[in-house]
Formats: structure tokens, C-alpha cells, sequence
């Protein structure tokens, strides 16, 4: 892409006469944004209920660390190979429809894996809830991508995406304090989410949904049959410079946060000491952190819209501390580390991204497009928690994995230089 030349964002739906009066109002995008967000908030309550009991989970199944990561590798393997046929699915069948089917399995495969007796069933269950919860990322912020006004996309975003923090943060403490403190079995947790899970996958089938068409005339008009169209669009998408630089650096940047998410509980019982809900709370201070951090960021990146400087000023603030975590043995300054890390690492760089990525993408292939930024950057999530499992087997500390990921980090930073920032041009919004 020359330098010379402009990204011409697409007038988004809410922004255009004809379809505002049935789309947009205050009140309806702040309905998507709430809904969206506690998606996100059960979706990493999933998540994270698992983490501070993993060596009950390792006790009742008798396995190893390598065995006790590849539970959320093989979670988050068919979590990443569903996003694009998912993404892809949902232009067909309607966002909604998508992310409500995908809901229901997720919510009655958390049931089950509180429910199951062996360690086998255990990952075919994590791994079909993956499966369930990988109709979510691009569906999802395709609909609120349709909702919120131009001028509040990124912070629009944030907000959906601090339910992540709520919701890493909730499934520390619900599982610390169910488990560790009372010492009810490691299965409770998964009980306790499944309903909520299922009931909200339902109320998606309460938003409204702009269905595009061939014949949208803000759109680019594909022709040939449904396939073709597929698979025109996955071209389009692969041979983007700027999305691919920004794939690989979302792939470092989740790649540091499992790391963090999926053994921190473990790292700072087995390595630093720490004992009962004092494990959830300090993890948890990661993704609380990262709520002033992503809302602050946010908003700075919708009034300058220089992704490449935030980038560059979030990511070593978040490498440092990663690197801190491995090395300190101190208690205060751990726990200061991991705050810096939250206010600047992964949920802080995901809106930024996100919104940069959504910039990129012509409207009616933006669930395909977020799907494939998912796809690549959840491949991280794959490979962290097996591949950390694996360095503690051998070297006997959790440390190692830390410095891995925060070079990961920088390496995707480096990457995301050479993209080139996209001057917007967009109609007056109605």
C-alpha cells in the first residue's frame, strides 16, 4: 500500500440515514455494548475457574504439568480453528444466530466438565466448550462494530472488552474461594457458570442485526456463488500487509497474556508462597488493572488515531513487567509488576488493535476479518499453556515461560512498525 493512499472506511450502518432510524439511538448501541460485555464476562469466568484448582485437577486425574497445560491448549486449539469457519458462517446464518448456538454448547460443556470422571472425557468436553465459545470474537464485534457511533468505536470496545477483566478476575476468586479457602470439590465452579452462560446466549437473539447483502451499495459487490465469495475474501484478507503485522502481533501479545492467565494461580502457590484467596486476588489484579488501562488507551487512540505510538508505548512497560515477574522474589515488588502488566499488556493493546483491524476490513466481510485476527492471535493461546507445562517439567520453574513470552512481546512490536497508519475518511455521521 502506497503512502499516498487512503482507507476509505465504509459509512457504518449506524451512521447511515437510511438504516438509523431502525439501528441507531444511544440507547439501543449501549444495550450491544453491556450485552457484549458480560459475554466476555462468563466467557473468561470459563476460562479462569480452572486455573487456581489445577493441582486438584492434577491430584484427581493424576497428571502432569505438561498434561494439566494441555487442557487449555486443546481448549483453545478448537477455539482458533472455529474462527473463521465461524466468522464465515455468521454472514450466512446472521451474528446473532451464530454467537446464540455457540453460547447454548459452551454453557452445557462448562456443566459437563464439572460433571465428567476421567481425564480424557475432561478434554473432549474443554475442547467441544472451545468449540462453542469460538462463535463469539468475530460475530460479536462485527454486531457492535455495527452499533456504536464512528467516533466511539475504540472506546466502545474497551468497555466490551473489560468483561474480560471481570470476568478473569471473577473466575479467580469464585474458584480461590469455592475451593481453596473452602475446600468444596474443583468441580463447583463449572456448575455455578454453566446456567448464567446459556440464559445470555439466549438474550443475543434480542439485538438487531443489519443484514448485508450483495446489493449494498456501501459494500463491495462480490460476484460469483457463496464459495468463490469465501474465498476471495480470505485472499483479500491474508494479502494485507498491515492486517497480517497486526495478526502477529496480537498472536505475541496473547501468546504473554495465557502465559500469565493459565499458570500465574500455580506460580504463586508452588514458587512464591502465596496460599488461599490471596492466589485469586493477586491474580486477579491483572485484569482489574487492565480496565483504567484499555478505557484510558482507548479514548486517547479515538482522538489521535496513532496506533503505532501507543503501541510502542504500552509494550515495554508490559515486556519489563513480565520480566519482573519471573525474577523477583519480592512480594511487593511482584505484585506491582503484575499491575503494570495489566494496566499496559494484552487487554490494554486489544481495543487499540481491534478498532485498527475493523478500520481495515470492508463491512461486509468484517466478521471473516475479525475471525481471522482471532484465529492467528488465539494460536498463542494454544501453544502458552502446553509449552509452559512443558519448561516447568523440565527446568523445574514456571520463570522461563515468562521471559519467553515477553520477547515474544517485543518481537510483535518490532513487527507492528512497519505497518503503515490509515488516514480515515468517513461521511458526517446523522
Amino acid at each position: 500500500m502506497e503512502k499516498s493512499e487512503k482507507i476509505i472506511q465504509p459509512e457504518l450502518p449506524l451512521n447511515n440515514p437510511a438504516t438509523k432510524s431502525s439501528l441507531v439511538s444511544e440507547r439501543y448501541w449501549w444495550k450491544v455494548v453491556a450485552l457484549c460485555f458480560v459475554g466476555w464476562v462468563l466467557i473468561y469466568a470459563d476460562r479462569t475457574i480452572l486455573n487456581p484448582v489445577m493441582p486438584q485437577i492434577a491430584a484427581a486425574f493424576h497428571i502432569n504439568d505438561a498434561q494439566l497445560g494441555l487442557i487449555n491448549s486443546i481448549f483453545f486449539l478448537t477455539y482458533a480453528l472455529s474462527q473463521m469457519p465461524f466468522g464465515i458462517l455468521a454472514e450466512k446464518v446472521g451474528r446473532k444466530t451464530m454467537i446464540t448456538i455457540g453460547f447454548l454448547l459452551f454453557g452445557l460443556m462448562t456443566l459437563f466438565s464439572g460433571i465428567v470422571a476421567s481425564f480424557g472425557m475432561f478434554l473432549i468436553v474443554r475442547a467441544t466448550a472451545g468449540l462453542g465459545e469460538g462463535s463469539y470474537y468475530g460475530p460479536q464485534y462485527a454486531l457492535s462494530g455495527e452499533a456504536i457511533p464512528l467516533s466511539k468505536l475504540t472506546l466502545g470496545t474497551a468497555i466490551i472488552n473489560s468483561g474480560m477483566a471481570f470476568g478473569s478476575s471473577g473466575g479467580y476468586l469464585l474458584s480461590s474461594y469455592l475451593v481453596l479457602q473452602h475446600h468444596q470439590h474443583w468441580s463447583t465452579p463449572f456448575l455455578i457458570i454453566a446456567i448464567p452462560t446459556m440464559i445470555v446466549g439466549l438474550l443475543f437473539l434480542t439485538l438487531k442485526e443489519h443484514v448485508h447483502t450483495e446489493n449494498d451499495s456501501s459494500s463491495p459487490i462480490l460476484k460469483g456463488n457463496s464459495a468463490s465469495q469465501s474465498n476471495h475474501q480470505i485472499r483479500e484478507i491474508f494479502t494485507n500487509r498491515n492486517l497480517i503485522l497486526t495478526f502477529f502481533l496480537c498472536f505475541c501479545s496473547i501468546y504473554a497474556y495465557f502465559v500469565v492467565l493459565t499458570w500465574l494461580p500455580q506460580f504463586l502457590q508452588v514458587e512464591r508462597g502465596f496460599k488461599g484467596t490471596s492466589v485469586g486476588f493477586i491474580s486477579s489484579l491483572v485484569p482489574w488493572a487492565s480496565i483504567p488501562g484499555a478505557l484510558v488507551f482507548a479514548k486517547i487512540y479515538d482522538k489521535f488515531n496513532h496506533a503505532k505510538a501507543l503501541v510502542w508505548l504500552l509494550v515495554p512497560l508490559a515486556v519489563t513487567s513480565l520480566l519482573v515477574v519471573g525474577f523477583t522474589q519480592s512480594r511487593t515488588t511482584l505484585i506491582i509488576a503484575l499491575i503494570v502488566y495489566g494496566l499496559t499488556g494484552k487487554l490494554a493493546i486489544d481495543p487499540i488493535l481491534v478498532s485498527f483491524v475493523t478500520k481495515q476490513a470492508g463491512k461486509t466481510r468484517l466478521s471473516t476479518t475479525l475471525s481471522a485476527f482471532n484465529f492467528v492471535g488465539m494460536s498463542g493461546s494454544i501453544l502458552a499453556p502446553y509449552f509452559t507445562g512443558w519448561i516447568s517439567d523440565q527446568f523445574g520453574s514456571m520463570t522461563v515461560g515468562f521471559y519467553l513470552g515477553a520477547v515474544l512481546l517485543l518481537i510483535g512490536a518490532i513487527g507492528f512498525l512497519f505497518t503503515k497508519d490509515a488516514t480515515l475518511t468517513t461521511k458526517k455521521e446523522a
